[in-house]
C-alpha cells in the first residue's frame, strides 16, 4: 500500500525560508497528482498546492502564491514544497496527499493516501 511521509518542517523566523518533502513508499507516485494541505489549531485543513502527475500544472491557494512553489522528482518519488517569506500564518501542520480528482483540487475529500503530517512553526 502507498505511504506518504512527510519531512523538512520546524521552527522558523518570520521571512524565513523551509523545504517541505513528501517521499512515497510501497508504490509510485508518478500517476499522482499530489496536494499540499494545512491545518492550523482549531481551524479546518486548508489546500495550499497541487501538482499533476506530470508536474507540468500547478496551482495555489491565494494566501500562499507567489511565496510558495510546488515541484516533484518522480525518478525519486517525491514531492516538494518550496515555502518562502514565510509568514507567522503559515503556521500549522503540513501534509501531503494524492488527488483521486473526486472535486475541487482544495477539498481534503478528493484524496486518498496522507501524510502523518510535519509541523512548521513561523515564529519570532
Amino acid at each position: 500500500q502507498l505511504q506518504l511521509v512527510e519531512s523538512g518542517g520546524g521552527l522558523v523566523q518570520p521571512g524565513g525560508s523551509l523545504r517541505l518533502s513528501c517521499a512515497a513508499s510501497g508504490g509510485s507516485l508518478d500517476s499522482y497528482a499530489i496536494g499540499w494541505f494545512r491545518q492550523a489549531p482549531g481551524k479546518e485543513r486548508e489546500g495550499i498546492s497541487r501538482i499533476s502527475s506530470s508536474g507540468g500544472s500547478t496551482a495555489y491557494a491565494d494566501s500562499v502564491k507567489g511565496r510558495f512553489t510546488i515541484s516533484r522528482d518522480n525518478a525519486k518519488n517525491t514531492v516538494y514544497l518550496q515555502m518562502n517569506s514565510l509568514k507567522p500564518e503559515d503556521t500549522g501542520v503540513y501534509y501531503c496527499a494524492t488527488d483521486s480528482h473526486r472535486g475541487s483540487w482544495t477539498w481534503p475529500g478528493s484524496y486518498d493516501y496522507w501524510g502523518q503530517g510535519t509541523q512548521v512553526t513561523v515564529s519570532s
